[in-house]
């Protein structure tokens, strides 16, 4: 058993963590959306106006704050008027970018905001850059948002929809350096304000508008954005997005459940790299932007491995092992500690697609190791991070990660202490002091398992939550890691 000292001051603190940091992603791919997310009103599968009601009770016991729609690449050749109105009358498009499968447009930007209105979290509207135009995304907040007398204010009444939704993230394209568009980051930029500068706020809405970032270590592209919107044009973006994916190998990325010690340690190292991308993104938007107006929105991230055999290619259906667990919390820890930069986050994907947090197979449906590891986190969501340091040492085969990740948070009385030991074989012990926190109770929760286990259709909970062992005792806290595992830590 390896020993490390951990020290929390709970007075150092580092930043307020943003709950849409625990946010997620939904777009129009695979088994996403349709089967997913929406069954239809004429399903035996019980829904909410084909919203399935299994979904929304799990989205809402994790907290899920915010919800990115309609992708993705697929954002950037979606037109929002083909998916209103009577779905009799609705348009068929291809789905070029997944699978080339019909998209018949039954779940639209009604059946969205319904969506989020039962979770009880902010929808955030991802829109078409690369094929639209600065009218089309106009017209899209005016539908959405005005509740006075205009054009499209008043085909929302018609289709059913008398009050404007509240609309507060707006995303202005996705990936324009690849999939939307192929754009330099310099022709991107004079897109991004002129599609910015007709967005408007109306009736009392308040649009946070994400420009497009870079693609992982793109680091010219965040420069060359910070550089445009330094001077009079700053009021125009209010967010940058980060989309970096865990994958040590595009042309081999092997499989979900199937893999080896090396290929653990290997994702994991890659899954480190976060810290990185963070550290340096950071650093450069400090320059331009000292005070941390724009937010740092990593608005896709998370593990990407081959398809499950016998399944769609362009589905991008995995698997979900305690291995993606690892990387989730890993992963969510770096979010917390650079949250004064960082204020929004969504996984890959919320369902059936990447490192979905929710499978479905007919009526049924499982939570994934990482959907338990959310759990475990959401207590964070709207704390005060503050320090929190731990002897560590690095475990692997090639530049090695850390063994013990951990970050704290500081909300309403109540510290909550978030610990992963991703080894394969070595059991840690913390001994921890906490400082400037009084505290007379300890609880404990844990996710642990072998790295290949998950949960499937016919064995449903071998990965769960339980609970756990913690002590404390003159302000020393004391707890045990298994290996493979990921622990909440409740101080009050």
């Amino acid at each position: 058993m390896k020993q490390f000292r951990m020290l929390i001051n709970a007075d150092d603190k580092l930043g307020h963590i943003n709950p849409e940091i625990y946010g997620h992603f939904s777009e129009h791919l695979g088994r996403c959306i349709y089967g997913g997310i929406y069954v239809g009103e004429d399903s035996p599968i019980p829904n909410i106006r084909g919203i399935r009601k299994d979904v929304i009770e799990a989205f809402k016991n994790i907290k899920l704050p915010v919800l990115r729609w309609p992708g993705g690449c697929f954002a950037d050749e979606y037109h929002w008027k083909d998916g209103i109105g009577e779905k009799s009358g609705r348009k068929k498009m291809v789905n070029t970018n997944w699978g080339g499968v019909v998209e018949d447009n039954s779940f639209g930007t009604h059946e969205f905001l319904d969506l989020c209105e039962l979770v009880g979290c902010e929808p955030y509207i991802s829109g078409n850059v690369g094929s639209g135009t600065v009218r089309e995304l106009s017209e899209w907040v005016e539908y959405m948002t005005f509740d006075g007398v205009s054009p499209m204010a008043e085909l929302r009444r018609q289709n059913g929809r008398e009050e404007p939704w509240k609309l507060k993230y707006l995303g202005i394209g996705n990936e324009n350096w690849g999939c939307g568009g192929n754009m330099t980051p310099e022709f991107y930029a004079g897109e991004y304000k002129k599609y910015a500068s007709f967005c408007k706020n109306y009736s009392g809405n308040n649009l946070y508008r994400i420009a497009c970032g870079p693609s992982a270590g793109d680091y010219e592209w965040t420069e060359t954005m910070m550089t445009a919107f330094n001077d009079q044009n700053k009021w125009l973006m209010d967010g940058l997005s980060l989309h970096f994916y865990s994958i040590p190998d595009w042309n081999n990325k092997g499989f979900a459940v199937e893999f080896d010690d090396e290929g653990y340690y290997t994702l994991l190292e890659t899954a480190n790299f976060v810290d990185t991308l963070l550290k340096r993104h950071s650093e450069i938007m400090n320059r331009y932007d000292p005070e941390g107006r724009v937010g740092l929105i990593v608005d896709e991230w998370g593990t990407w491995f081959d398809v499950e055999p016998g399944t769609n290619p362009g589905f991008l259906y995995q698997q979900n092992t305690m291995r993606d667990a690892m990387v989730a919390a890993l992963t969510l820890n770096y979010f917390n500690r650079y949250c004064k930069r960082v204020k929004m986050a969504n996984i890959a994907q919320v369902v059936n697609v990447l490192q979905a947090i929710i499978l479905t197979e007919g009526e049924k449906l499982i939570k994934t190791p990482t959907y338990h590891v959310f759990d475990l986190f959401k207590e964070h969501q709207n704390g005060e991070a503050v320090y929190c340091w731990s002897e560590n040492e690095k475990i692997g085969s090639k530049h090695g990660v850390p063994m013990v990740s951990s970050s704290a948070s500081v909300k309403d009385g109540v510290l909550t202490l978030t610990l992963a030991n991703v080894s394969l074989d070595e059991e840690a012990e913390i001994s921890c002091d906490v400082c400037n926190f009084a505290a007379s109770e300890v609880s404990a929760r844990i996710l642990t398992g072998d790295a290949h286990a998950h949960n499937d259709f016919d064995a449903p909970d071998t990965v769960t939550v339980k609970a756990h062992s913690a002590e404390l005792k003159d302000g020393k806290l004391t707890v045990k890691l298994p290996a493979c595992s990921a622990v909440e830590v409740t101080l009050r």
